[in-house]
């Protein structure tokens, strides 16, 4: 059984898909295409804790389906601006879960992400899948992974 590491950019794949679709990221449909037939050896989505109910319950349901929701708090500036990013969060996870797994799904868009991939591929010999909104999706990150699956119909609700 293939051994699998997923990792979910929640804040990447809620803003791309809302503003390339006005849809939501369907992580049932996600879950029982990428999880299904596999040894889940790490499952984590990463998001920003605003501590709103409605964020609560959505993490809720993210537990429910097998990811470990790990939170970051939101940060807002003096300057209007903000922050909460996870990127090095991923980064270290992955480089982490590399020699463990087999195939690591990565749920991203953000070409920051391009040389994590090469250096999985490459140190570890693991088969990264990147799934992103096609149009949203740095070409360098897809360039880099060994796979890209393009957010469709089928990843929406």
């Amino acid at each position: 059984m293939e051994a699998v590491a997923i990792f979910v950019d929640v804040q990447n794949v809620y803003y791309t898909t809302r503003d390339a679709f006005g849809r939501h990221f369907d992580y049932h449909a996600f879950w029982a295409r990428f999880a299904a037939g596999r040894r889940v050896v790490v499952a984590n989505a990463y998001a920003v804790d605003r501590g709103d109910p409605r964020q609560r319950q959505f993490q809720a349901i993210l537990r429910g389906i097998g990811l470990d929701v790990k939170l970051k708090p939101f940060i807002q500036r003096r300057d209007g601006s903000a922050k909460g990013d996870w990127d090095v969060g991923i980064t270290l996870d992955a480089i982490e879960a590399g020699p463990l797994v087999d195939h690591l799904v990565l749920v991203s868009g953000d070409g920051d992400f391009d040389l994590l991939v090469d250096r999985l591929r490459q140190r570890f010999g693991v088969r990264v899948t990147v799934v992103g909104v096609e149009r949203l999706t740095a070409d360098s990150l897809v360039r880099a992974a060994s796979d890209f699956v393009a957010i469709d119909a089928s990843l929406l609700r």
